[in-house]
């Protein structure tokens, strides 16, 4: 059985999560940020893709909370761009590295995950909820690991929160961003829940779709 996957992020008003160079944009309030730090602690793993540790370098941990409590972090990283300075590699919290079966890069790091000539992310999942017991995860970012999980039907939960500003720019990323693949009917959501978090909302929806 593979892990229940929840995506979420902050989007502007006209739809983006970052400017043109892709670099992290504040977007959430206050009452956001306080509703994300809640929900990284009730997952099992936060997952990003190595656009978003190479442009944002987050740390992808709860604070309070120490390495043997920290969810687990698992990046998304094809060809091992990811540094060793990088602050998923810190220590503060276990960290999974995934890579295409091709790379050879190494980091000091609690697991590295080889797929194939790329990354298979149902094989994946599944390796991580046998080996490690991951049954929950939290997918965070960028655009493109977004719509790579919406592409391969594996989002359970999607929220988003809208906060009150305009980004601009044809160019700048979205929450499922890269290249288009959806169709004119694209992928159907059901509503299931609205909040207001100061100058901002808070949308979650599920696909409608049983979950396998």
């Amino acid at each position: 059985m593979r892990p229940f996957i929840h995506v979420n992020c902050a989007m502007s008003a006209d739809g983006k999560i970052a400017g043109t160079d892709r670099k992290q944009v504040k977007i959430s309030t206050e009452e956001d940020m306080l509703r994300v730090r809640e929900l990284r602690s009730r997952y099992d793993a936060i997952l990003v893709g190595v656009g978003t540790v190479v442009s944002d370098d987050p740390h992808l941990t709860v604070k309070g909370l120490d390495y043997d409590t920290n969810p687990i972090r698992i990046v998304l990283d094809p060809d091992g761009r990811t540094p060793d300075s990088a602050r998923v590699l810190d220590g503060l919290a276990p960290t999974v590295m995934v890579t295409r079966g091709g790379c050879t890069r190494e980091w000091d790091c609690e697991e590295i995950v080889r797929s194939g000539d790329a990354i298979d992310l149902n094989g994946v999942l599944e390796q991580l909820a046998e080996d490690i017991g991951i049954e929950s995860i939290l997918v965070e970012g960028g655009g493109e690991t977004i719509s790579s999980f919406f592409r391969a039907g594996l989002v359970d939960r999607y929220s988003v929160f809208v906060g009150g500003l305009v980004i601009g720019g044809r160019d700048s990323p979205t929450p499922a961003d890269g290249d288009g693949w959806i169709g004119g009917t694209g992928v159907r959501l059901a509503l299931k829940g609205s909040e207001v978090l100061g100058n901002g909302v808070l949308l979650t929806f599920e696909p409608e779709r049983p979950r396998p």
